[in-house]
């Protein structure tokens, strides 16, 4: 995971802990001294090509850090709480299962608005750094996943608990023994250092002191998979997590075993110091109003849901449903659910089901109270005992091919071709109509753990003929993978809808009315353009004019200056900006990034530019600078031409993902190292259920990131050879068959 600048922040929207997941934008941080921008909450994105509305009117504020010891009416009297954490704030795990909000970060900044104060965050190195932070008055309340102890209550005062945990014994496949503390011998435990389990573990070996118990501390990083993999290197390692860490990563991980729990139950509050009495009971006031307790399976109609605030939402975690992008939770099922929970001022339960289970089967047994990921509408579904919403989206099914192939531009076309289906797909009965009206195709079904994403991987190498997808997956296909094309339009489009148990008519009820109202807005028409629709910018194929002796662009001045101080070659940085806003300051995708360098405005804020950012002068500084701070997350030895296309990649999809290809690509026998040829293979795979459900950061859309470091790696090559400056990074001249060289994240010789 990345490590935390040290300063202060105002947050935006991210991610939070294993089980007490928090949905933001990207937490934003930067320098201690800087100006603050507030706008007004911006409507959804305009399309990239369209010019956004003027900003509106901003207010500025001025923080620097300071000293303050006081109690709540201190606070008020400066106008600012300050929060501390000392978790990541770009790119934490998919949440699978937890509550996506009303958590540590958004409940830090409810209680901020409730107060009347403006929340700024302070990063911790570690939980220990946290504490002294509020002791010394440099932050007044750790939100984080800190556990009380009584060393630590001896320092603070916590408020009530938000959950209860124990620390457990983990260890990989092929280690100790660790189910009964009898039993445990010859170990060495890697334990992450300003940790409870540090005490934990010299506990154990002062108790077993026969049992050559060791211990070796880790330095503080809150990626547990990097700790995962180190206890994986050998078979007489263990370590000790927090039981909410340990059962988040066995979600996703089938390379770990839980053991015995090695602490009595433990609380996690929040921490404060010991002096604010006033805050500390307002905070407990606050808490006991707003914390969501998680609700057993049941069945529940509305006037439940209202009553408990909480609404479960059951889907898949998959490209048009729920997925985890730059940092940010994305979806169309997800955007819309989370629309319709806001709007009647619920919290929203995503609950993702394992890929080969059924939404039907979760939604009667109770694990949730409306279900859908781009669900089609049939009566065969409805037979099984629930029933639909109203239609909130309508696609039809297309065919997609092989463009070395004779295109598929009729139904005719399909005689002598061979369609590929998944097991059970609602595209099935329509692959056999056309076979029964006396056209010549072949259907074959693929095994029953292929994916349509493997299989128009399948198609794009040549190893398929065909396949049919919904309209929307195939445009957004075929503009990515420059060996789909798109084919013929079959039949009338068909409804997708939720799901819910037929006797829950009421909550039935509020739905269909939030949809029908719903698709009338220019809301609703931009988040469909967003998910289902092709980015004009991204899959622009006209390469960017390159003349020598002439500029790259209008902006080559200013990508010098920032090129400059971050040792970029400027040419990789015009090329980038090429392939984000092919040169438009004014662009804003889909999903709200800005201008030339396409920033989210939380990343910006992030980096000590708070949005809007779209001068030229302030977004490329910001987009060099963040680009800096992603290259910096890699492991100094990693190879310097590698470390460029990891750090392009990182910044399209997010580093998470790029972690999970990494992993990937050593569990395939590929280089972890080497992006061309290796990681990037290992990105298109996690576009496939059967790596992306162990993948700590869930689906991607592989082929986006491969062809975007594909297209700029290609343009910077040519910039090299017409455009004179200094040169800091030359792209080599054949990708791949470089040396394998594998480097662990957690210290490299």
């Amino acid at each position: 995971m990345p490590s935390r600048y040290k300063g202060a922040h105002f947050p935006g929207a991210t991610m939070f802990a294993v089980a007490l997941l928090a949905l933001l934008l990207v937490a934003a941080c930067g320098k201690p001294d800087r100006k603050i921008e507030e706008t007004a909450p911006a409507e959804s994105p305009v399309a990239a090509d369209e010019t956004p509305e003027a900003p509106t009117a901003q207010k500025r504020i001025e923080f620097t850090n300071y000293i303050e010891t006081g109690d709540l009416a201190a606070l008020k009297k400066r106008g600012i709480i300050r929060f501390t954490t000392f978790s990541s704030p770009l790119g934490e795990q998919l949440p699978r299962s937890a509550i996506v909000t009303q958590r540590h970060i958004e409940l830090a900044t409810a209680l901020a608005k409730k107060l009347k104060l403006e929340a700024v965050w302070v990063d911790a190195e570690s939980p220990s750094h946290a504490i002294a932070l509020v002791e010394d008055g440099s932050a007044d309340i750790i939100a984080d996943n800190l556990t009380v102890t009584e060393e630590r209550e001896k320092l603070l005062n916590f408020t009530q608990p938000l959950m209860h945990i124990e620390q457990k014994l983990v260890t990989g496949t092929r280690g100790p023994d660790i189910d009964d503390l009898q039993k445990l011998r010859d170990v060495k435990l890697l334990v992450l250092e300003g940790t409870t389990h540090v005490d934990t573990a010299k506990r154990l070996i002062k108790e077993n002191p026969d049992a050559n118990i060791t211990l070796q501390e880790v330095p503080y990083n809150d990626d547990l998979d990097a700790l995962m993999d180190l206890v994986n290197e050998k078979p007489d390692q263990a370590s000790i997590l927090d039981s909410n860490e340990a059962e988040g990563m066995r979600e996703y991980r089938d390379d770990m075993r839980i053991g015995a729990s090695v602490s009595e139950k433990e609380n996690i509050a929040w921490g404060l110091r010991k002096d604010s009495k006033r805050l500390l009971t307002t905070i407990n006031n606050y808490l006991t109003r707003n914390l969501v307790t998680e609700r057993t399976d049941r069945i529940t109609d509305w006037k439940e849901i209202k009553k408990s605030g909480l609404i479960r939402f059951l889907t898949y975690n998959g490209p048009t449903t729920y997925f985890l992008w730059k940092g940010v939770l994305m979806g169309f099922d997800y955007d819309l659910a989370k629309a319709f929970a806001d709007k009647h001022k619920l919290q929203l339960q995503v609950i993702v089901v394992p890929y080969d289970e059924s939404l039907i089967d979760w939604l009667k047994a109770g694990r949730g109270d409306f279900a859908g990921a781009s669900t089609t509408i049939t009566d065969v579904r409805k037979e099984q005992g629930i029933t639909f919403t109203s239609s909130y989206m309508e696609t039809p099914e297309q065919v997609i091919s092989n463009n070395k192939r004779p295109p598929i531009e009729k139904v005719q076309d399909l005689s002598g071709r061979t369609l590929t289906l998944r097991p059970f797909s609602s595209f099935l009965p329509t692959a056999e109509a056309i076979r029964e009206s006396g056209i010549d195709v072949e259907i074959k079904t693929a095994p029953p753990g292929m994916s349509i994403s493997q299989i128009f991987n399948m198609i794009a190498d040549g190893l398929l003929d065909a396949t049919i997808a919904d309209t929307g997956q195939v445009k957004i296909e075929a503009s990515l993978q420059p060996n789909l094309v798109a084919g013929t339009v079959l039949g009338d489009p068909k409804p997708q809808g939720w799901m819910v148990v037929t006797k829950n008519w009421h909550l039935l009820q509020n739905l269909n009315k939030f949809i029908e109202e719903f698709r009338q807005t220019k809301q609703y028409q931009r988040k469909y353009a967003a998910y289902f629709e092709p980015d004009k910018r991204f899959t622009q194929r006209i390469r960017a004019r390159v003349i020598p002796g002439q500029d790259l662009s209008p902006f080559d001045e200013l990508v010098k200056d920032s090129s400059l101080n971050y040792d970029f070659d400027w040419r990789l940085v015009v090329a980038q900006m090429w392939q984000e806003s092919n040169f438009n300051p004014k662009a804003v995708s889909p999903v709200g990034a800005q201008g030339l360098m396409q920033l989210m405005p939380a990343t910006a804020e992030e980096m000590g530019f708070p949005p809007p950012v779209f001068e030229p002068d302030r977004n490329i500084q910001a987009g060099v600078k963040y680009l800096n701070w992603v290259r910096d997350r890699f492991d100094p030895t990693l190879p310097t031409v590698n470390k460029l296309w990891f750090t392009l990649a990182s910044y399209n999809a997010g580093y998470g993902h790029l972690l999970d290809a990494q992993r990937l690509a050593e569990q395939l026998g590929l280089d972890p190292n080497v992006w061309f040829d290796n990681v990037e293979v290992a990105m298109l795979k996690l576009a496939e259920p059967q790596y992306f459900k162990k993948a700590r950061y869930g689906y991607v859309r592989g082929s986006e990131p491969v062809q975007y470091v594909r297209k700029i790696s290609n343009l910077y090559k040519a910039y090299v050879d017409v455009a004179t400056g200094d040169v800091s990074v030359r792209p080599p001249a054949q990708a791949g068959n470089r040396p394998r060289k594998t480097c662990k994240r957690f210290g490299c010789p």
